[in-house]
């Protein structure tokens, strides 16, 4: 069975904080009119710190979408390698033995993907399947593990490779005066993650189930205007109550897999904003303090779109796993609206069963 082992985790070095946040959003927008409403929505996401690939005088500035994409691949094919390298040694693999490498990113574009070029560059095997996964924004984390589930449950003794990179301050537009864009200028960083599901052993969640849904006539919600000065991020004010409609959909995952929803031992979940993290604890009657691997990644990193699912999922192996057998769920909300989830029982290293 498919275990997804620990991710490995990686944040750029330059930090914003939500104070610097605010000043920049009082300096830069002061005649907004409704700038009062975008700052009381900033200081309500939790967070706290954001990991930034430039610096906060470079972010702000905007030389245009082609130079912008070119630092994306830079930082990149920089950053990636050695964050695949932990998550490689973490699982206990050789870059040999992976036969799919996932990679998923919504904030840069490569063509190839950035996995021909890992294929090249850390020795993979040429006959390594790529999957770049890049039009489900944050969501895409949680479809990046369903993928490679699905994958090793077609091939039982092959292993893949999960590679998430966010470089959301690369898509800061300084023209943007929507609230959602404002309110999006202090929610999202910058982050890499990497994970490997292997076929067979490995610590970690074993996946046992996986699906998707759509919220129909919901596609204009979480958008991209796509234009000369590269991606323009438009997000609707009824994005935040998603988790009423969605919930039922995890119950009933979990209610076709024999298992309760409102009584798990672990939870996974993309948080998007607080709002989400609340809304599912009151919907699924779970206790907020299930959410708190999700909730510290808010709090610290900010929104790392298709990162934040590995980077909870990293925290709680962080705080020792589970216990042998637990049953988890996973999921990640975006564009759609979808949701992309997972259940599976934790495994832990010394476990043969």
């Amino acid at each position: 069975m498919a275990t997804l082992c620990r991710p490995s985790v990686s944040v750029p070095e330059h930090v914003i904080t939500m104070e610097e946040t605010l000043e920049l959003a009082r300096e830069r927008h002061a005649g907004h009119p409704q700038l009062p409403l975008a700052l009381r929505l900033i200081e309500n996401t939790g967070v706290r710190t954001r990991h930034i690939v430039q610096p906060v005088g470079e972010t702000l500035k905007h030389p245009g979408f082609e130079d912008r994409n070119k630092l994306y691949e830079a930082e990149a094919k920089a950053r990636v390698p050695a964050v695949v390298q932990r998550a490689l040694d973490d699982a206990e693999l050789l870059t040999t033995e992976v036969d799919l490498i996932v990679y998923v990113s919504c904030t840069g574009f490569m063509m190839p993907s950035l996995t021909a070029w890992l294929i090249n560059e850390m020795g993979f095997e040429p006959t390594t399947r790529q999957l770049p996964i890049a039009q489900l924004g944050c969501a895409g984390g949680g479809a990046a593990i369903n993928r490679a589930h699905d994958f090793c449950t077609a091939y039982p003794q092959a292993n893949a490779l999960i590679v998430a990179c966010e470089f959301c301050s690369l898509c800061y537009q300084p023209t943007d005066m929507g609230v959602g864009s404002l309110l999006s200028n202090g929610l999202f960083g910058d982050g890499i993650a990497a994970a490997v599901v292997r076929g067979r052993g490995g610590e970690g969640v074993r996946l046992e189930r996986n699906g998707s849904y759509l919220i129909p006539k919901t596609e204009d919600w979480i958008t991209y205007d796509v234009k000369a000065t590269g991606f323009h991020f438009l997000l609707d004010k009824r994005v935040p109550a998603t988790m009423e409609p969605l919930a039922p959909v995890l119950k009933d995952l979990a209610g076709d897999h024999g298992w309760d929803a409102s009584d798990l031992d672990f939870y996974i979940v993309h948080a998007g904003g607080p709002r989400i993290l609340d809304d599912l604890s009151t919907f699924l009657r779970v206790d907020p303090h299930a959410f708190r691997f999700s909730r510290a990644t808010l709090t610290e990193y900010g929104n790392i779109a298709s990162a934040v699912v590995l980077d909870a999922l990293r925290r709680l192996f962080d705080e020792g796993g589970a216990e042998h057998r637990a049953r988890g769920l996973l999921a990640g909300f975006g564009p759609g609206i979808t949701a992309e989830m997972a259940l599976g029982r934790w495994h832990g290293a010394d476990e043969t069963r």
